[in-house]
């Protein structure tokens, strides 16, 4: 067996241990949502506090702003 072969084995083995751990890696992402249970409610919270937190930056950002252009 020659150098080419080797590294070409190699190669393969790598290749299907990184297959077997991105399929171990979905299914564990699978069994977690499904245990779960919440998770378009968790990602709907999850929105509504990103949009609740912009809201809240632009206020203070309006406010820092607004006494500048009061007289």
């Amino acid at each position: 067996m020659g150098m080419k072969d080797q590294f070409q084995d190699k190669s393969e083995q790598w290749q299907q241990q990184a297959k077997q751990k991105a399929q171990e890696g979905r299914e564990q992402a699978q069994r977690g949502r499904q245990g779960q249970g919440q998770g378009p409610d968790r990602e709907r919270d999850r929105d509504r506090m990103r949009d609740e937190e912009a809201e809240r930056l632009q206020r203070e950002e309006q406010e820092r702003l607004d006494p500048d252009y009061e007289m």
